[in-house]
């Protein structure tokens, strides 16, 4: 197979599979179509002449020559993407402050990771990371405090832009250590009926709603108890017995304290982590960051449960 054969969105499709190894999501993240992944592959392989992977109903795996493919192509791709940021960003004069917000442990060493490559790919432009509140939402975007944030659900505001989803997360429930549930292997979303859940402080009821549901899947009331603004605050109201909440799977590694327990729920919607800025804000440095970012989870799919 000659090189010049094979085009750049023919190998960012190959190597976003290989990552994710589900045609679904890795249609998602590309933003083209299922059918289009699959032809592309397809069109590789008879290049080739031998199958880069493995498809059965249930799974999708790299053969040995794919694995190899990917080992040498990935780092490779990888360095012209960068060369092309660092061009356009030459051109486009990416300089400046850059302040981006955050919630949590895990996510601000995430952000952190995508801050270092940023900075290595545009070095006159300085990333100040921001720790916010949970009960803050995206009020720091519109008090011109950040420009740019690290979120696990859409946005409701009609002036916030956000970027594709660039990874998910399952969710567990976060409970008392001498709760019911915490003996349990996983619980269900009818599950969240049987107690209170916590609710951050200032979140108005449809941003309430994208976390936690107003009722189960088979309809009974899903009832608020305390709220709370920061992540300790709710930690200590769980751990104390006074409700639960839902959050993303890698508070069981994070925030990790003797009187919580964190429940997988099996049927739970998972935190989608995407980017989100004011509309009006839109500038070549947030566009720049979400390159960053985007580029930074095609080589760690799952960073904040990487071991």
């Amino acid at each position: 197979m000659e090189v010049h054969e094979v085009e750049r969105r023919d190998l960012e499709i190959f190597l976003t599979l290989a990552k994710e190894l589900h045609f679904g999501r890795t249609a998602e993240r590309l933003h083209v179509s299922t059918a289009r992944v699959s032809q592309t592959i397809k069109k590789l392989e008879r290049r080739i002449s031998v199958p880069l992977f493995e498809r059965t109903s249930r799974q999708v795996a790299l053969t040995p020559v794919g694995q190899r493919l990917f080992d040498d192509v990935g780092p490779a791709f990888q360095q012209i993407e960068e060369g092309i940021a660092r061009a356009v960003a030459a051109g486009r004069g990416v300089d400046g402050v850059l302040r981006v917000g955050f919630i949590g442990t895990a996510v601000g060493q995430f952000v952190i990771e995508v801050a270092d490559l940023f900075h290595g790919r545009h070095p006159d432009c300085e990333v100040q990371i921001v720790e916010c509140r949970y009960s803050e939402g995206v009020t720091l975007l519109h008090s011109d405090e950040i420009d740019v944030m690290l979120a696990g659900a859409p946005s409701l505001k009609p002036d916030v832009t956000e970027s594709a989803i660039l990874f998910r997360e399952p969710p567990v429930l976060a409970v008392s250590s001498r709760h019911p549930f915490a003996r349990r292997e996983s619980v269900s979303m009818d599950d969240l009926a049987r107690d209170k859940v916590l609710r951050p402080r200032s979140f108005a009821d449809e941003e309430d709603a994208l976390v936690v549901p107003r009722t189960t899947p088979g309809g009974r009331p899903i009832e608020r108890g305390t709220t709370f603004g920061t992540i300790q605050e709710m930690l200590a109201l769980i751990g104390a017995g006074k409700g639960v909440f839902v959050v993303p799977a890698h508070a069981r590694r994070y925030d990790a304290r003797p009187d919580v327990t964190y429940v997988p729920i099996h049927d739970g919607q998972p935190f989608g982590w995407r980017l989100t800025w004011l509309t009006s804000g839109e500038s070549a440095r947030i566009r720049a960051f979400v390159h960053t970012a985007t580029d930074h989870v095609r080589l760690h799919p799952n960073p904040l449960l990487a071991p």
